[in-house]
C-alpha cells in the first residue's frame, strides 16, 4: 500500500459485527482506500451495551487523524464527566486496537515495533481445561499437552457458599492433584477462583492447594475485595494473579502499592486497549510484577495481547481461548485467513510478522455469521437456599 507523503489519514466510518460465540468485532475505515483496522470491543454478556457505547463514542473519532492515537484515547476517556468501568473502557479498547492496526499497516510495521520493538522472539501460551463446573480435568490436561501447550488453567470450583463445606475444598484439591499427576512437574498449572470464592474460604482453599506448586491462583477474591489479598498473601507462597476486572491504570494503583499481587491480567478488550495496557504493564514492571494478559475472547483481542507481550519485558505467559468451553459456533482462529501465524509449537507462538495487529480477518465469514449471532449471557447460579451466587 502506497501512501503519499503528507497525506492525512483520517477515520471515515466505524462498523460493528456481533458474532458467535460471544464476540464483537469493530472495523474502522479511513479515507485511504483499502486501509482499515479491526478491534474487538466487548464485555461478555453485555455485547449490545458495549456496541451502543462505541456508536456514542464514534462522534469523537470520525474525522480524526489516525496518527493521534494518544489524543483520541484521552478524548474518549476524559471527554465525559463520568469515566472508567467495563462498558466505557471496553468500547475504548476496541477503537484503540483498530487505530493501532491501521497505523501499523500504514507504516508496514507490526504494532510491537511502534511500541519500541520486540523483547522476545516467541511468547509462551496456556490453554483452558474443563468447564465452569470442572470434570475430567486430567484427561483435558493431557489433550492440551498433546496439542502443543506446556501450561494449562482450570476453574478451581463451581459455585461456592460464603462459608462452604470441607467436601467442596477437598474436591478442588483432588482436581488439582489429578492434573499435577497427569502433566508432571514441568508443566505450569493455573487455578482460577473466578471471584466465586469469598475471603473465608479463599484462605482455606489457597493454603490447601499450595503443595501442587501452582503457576498462580487467579482472582482468589472478587476485585472489589482486593484488600483481602493481604490476608491470603500472608498464608501462601503461591503467586497471586488478578486484574481481568480492573479497567485502567488507576484501578491497578492500589494493588501495586500494597504489594499483594505477583501477576496482573489486564484484558486488551476491557482495559483501554493497547494504549492503556502498555501503561499498566510499565507500572507493573516498576513494582516487579509480572504480566499475563487475560484473553478468553477472539482473535483480534488475542493478537492485541500478543503485540503487548512481544514488547513488554515482564510478560511471561499469555491466555488463549483456543478450544475453550464457551466457543460454540466459532473457535479462536476460525475468523482468520492466516491461522498459521498463530500456531502453537512447544508451548509458544512465534513473533508475529504481519503489519498492524497481524490478523487477516475473513470478512466474508464475519458478515455471514453476524446475521444470526447468539445473544450470549453468562449463567445465573444459585445456592441450595435459593440465593444468587457468583458465576
Amino acid at each position: 500500500m502506497e501512501i503519499k507523503p503528507g497525506f492525512k489519514i483520517v477515520v471515515e466510518k466505524i462498523e460493528l459485527y456481533k458474532l458467535p460465540p460471544r464476540w464483537v468485532f469493530l472495523k474502522v475505515y479511513t479515507n485511504q482506500p483499502g486501509l482499515t483496522g479491526w478491534g474487538e470491543p466487548v464485555i461478555e454478556g453485555r455485547s449490545d451495551t458495549v456496541m451502543a457505547a462505541v456508536k456514542e463514542l464514534s462522534a469523537y473519532v470520525i474525522g480524526q487523524r489516525i496518527d493521534n492515537i494518544e489524543n483520541i484515547w484521552q478524548t474518549l476517556y476524559r471527554g465525559g464527566f463520568y469515566r472508567g468501568g467495563p462498558i466505557l473502557m471496553s468500547a475504548i479498547s476496541g477503537i484503540d486496537q483498530a487505530l493501532w492496526d491501521i497505523k501499523g499497516k500504514a507504516l508496514n510495521r507490526p504494532v510491537y515495533d511502534l511500541l519500541g520493538g520486540a523483547v522476545r522472539n516467541k511468547m509462551k501460551i496456556y490453554g483452558w481445561i474443563g468447564g465452569d463446573k470442572p470434570s475430567n480435568i486430567a484427561e483435558a490436561a493431557r489433550q492440551r499437552l498433546n496439542a502443543g501447550f506446556t501450561a494449562v488453567k482450570m476453574n478451581g470450583t463451581a459455585e461456592m457458599e460464603w462459608i462452604d463445606t470441607p467436601q467442596k475444598i477437598q474436591e478442588a484439591v483432588d482436581r488439582a492433584a489429578a492434573v499435577r499427576v497427569e502433566v508432571g512437574p514441568e508443566a505450569g498449572i493455573g487455578i482460577d477462583f473466578h471471584g466465586r470464592v469469598h475471603k473465608g474460604m479463599a484462605k482455606v482453599l489457597a493454603k490447601e492447594l499450595e503443595p501442587f506448586k501452582l503457576m498462580f491462583i487467579e482472582e482468589p477474591v472478587l476485585t472489589e475485595n482486593n484488600e483481602a489479598l493481604k490476608a491470603i498473601r500472608s498464608l501462601i507462597a503461591t503467586p497471586i494473579a488478578t486484574g481481568e476486572r480492573m479497567f485502567s491504570r488507576w484501578d491497578f494503583k492500589q494493588v501495586f502499592m500494597d504489594g499483594t499481587v505477583d501477576i496482573i491480567q489486564p484484558d486488551l478488550s476491557h482495559a483501554g486497549g493497547i494504549t492503556e495496557v502498555k501503561k499498566i504493564a510499565v507500572m507493573a514492571e516498576a513494582y516487579d510484577v509480572a504480566l499475563a494478559p487475560h484473553c478468553p475472547l477472539g482473535p483480534i483481542s488475542f493478537a492485541s495481547a500478543l503485540q503487548i507481550d512481544f514488547n513488554c519485558i515482564n510478560a511471561f505467559i499469555q491466555e488463549s481461548s483456543i478450544g475453550i468451553h464457551y466457543n460454540e459456533g466459532a473457535d479462536l482462529l476460525d475468523y482468520l485467513n492466516n491461522p498459521e501465524d498463530f500456531q502453537i509449537k512447544d508451548g509458544y507462538i512465534s513473533l508475529l510478522q504481519k503489519p498492524g495487529l497481524g490478523v487477516d480477518i475473513n470478512e466474508t465469514l464475519v458478515k455471514e455469521l453476524s446475521r444470526n449471532a447468539p445473544d450470549w449471557k453468562n449463567p445465573l447460579w444459585y445456592n441450595a437456599d435459593g440465593s444468587v451466587t457468583e458465576w
